[in-house]
């Protein structure tokens, strides 16, 4: 076990993937729960937008042994890895943590970054242990997925293969998985079922049989303002800041609010709810108090939350309504 006094090394590390909206917050939530109270685990989270959310997600419960940071603003990988690397050696020396787990963007390559971690440096560092691809068995019918790179990707390099959401399968949807599985040649890789992203700790033990290859296919992000930090920029005036991406066939656009811009909770509800997207995120300080909002297909969840700075949220679609903004800032009080 990782003691405060001795050098970082071998710090069992899991990798946690799977497509957008098919729970992985939720699994990594559910797994902190399971944490051994005596040990401190440092969490890196990667997210498609440009705007960090899921640090407050993860953290609005306070635990002074969990760390996390955040990797915004497409896939971790590109640019060399320089962002992911920078991110991880600042929480590797503020953790020294006794595990390690990195959830890469739903639309992010998790075999590039599966490479970063397996170079000579992080070798000492890090103990490469399962990766696991968590798969919503309902959208093996739909070839937005299947015929995705970064899904078969996603489940290629799985040494546990995690059908959530297994409560809202019908009968004969766990059967399509693994016959899915057989007829990519998978057939050998463990195969688990869950509800809820409530996965077995004892899941993530056991070295990966990843050896890491060369990446299978070439992929395309929007070219972001590299000098352009979203998450650091000072508020103008109007008191809020946008930021948009792209790439992997979707569209992503997140704001961030200056901390004294309060929301009205009952038409924030109203706005979540009616937004028509793949997946929306949002942490808001409301007259109520603060709360955290998650929705996919399967609907949204409302959480209160001990803290967070500011107010943010991230829309990921394939197309997304131009009237987003207006309709959102109309949710602030200061427009009631």
């Amino acid at each position: 076990m990782q003691s405060d006094n001795q050098p970082i090394s071998a710090i069992p590390t899991n990798i946690i993937t799977g497509f957008l909206g098919v729970g992985k917050t939720s699994a990594i939530k559910h797994l902190l729960a399971q944490k051994p109270e005596d040990e401190r685990w440092a969490i890196l989270v990667n997210e498609f937008g440009e705007i960090g959310i899921d640090g407050n997600l993860l953290s609005g419960k306070k635990d002074e042994q969990v760390y996390i940071r955040e990797v915004p603003g497409g896939c971790m990988c590109c640019a060399s890895g320089l962002p992911m690397q920078i991110a991880l050696n600042q929480l590797l020396n503020e953790a020294k943590p006794h595990r390690l787990l990195i959830e890469p963007t739903g639309l992010g390559h998790p075999l590039e970054v599966l490479q970063l971690l397996s170079n000579q440096y992080y070798q000492q560092l890090l103990s490469l242990e399962k990766v696991i691809t968590l798969v919503d068995a309902r959208n093996l019918t739909d070839t937005r997925y299947t015929e995705h790179a970064t899904f078969n990707q996603q489940i290629a390099i799985a040494d546990v293969v995690v059908g959530n959401k297994l409560d809202l399968y019908q009968d004969t949807q766990k059967t399509q998985l693994e016959l899915f599985l057989a007829e990519k040649g998978f057939e050998s890789k463990q195969l688990e079922f869950c509800s809820h992203g409530q996965l077995n700790p004892q899941w993530l033990s056991g070295k990966t049989i990843n050896n890491a290859k060369p990446p299978c296919h070439h992929h395309h992000h929007h070219d972001a303002d590299p000098a352009r930090d979203i998450n650091a920029e000072p508020f103008p005036e109007d008191g809020f800041l946008k930021a948009q991406n792209e790439g992997e066939g979707f569209v992503s656009v997140g704001w961030r609010f200056a901390p004294e811009q309060v929301f009205d909770r009952d038409k924030l509800r109203v706005f979540v709810t009616s937004v028509d997207a793949e997946r929306l995120k949002a942490v808001f300080i409301t007259m109520d108090g603060i709360f955290g909002y998650n929705k996919t297909a399967d609907g949204t969840t409302e959480v209160e939350l001990d803290e967070c700075i500011e107010s943010r949220i991230e829309i990921i679609g394939e197309n997304l309504s131009p009237d987003l903004e207006a309709t959102l800032l109309t949710c602030l009080v200061a427009h009631q």
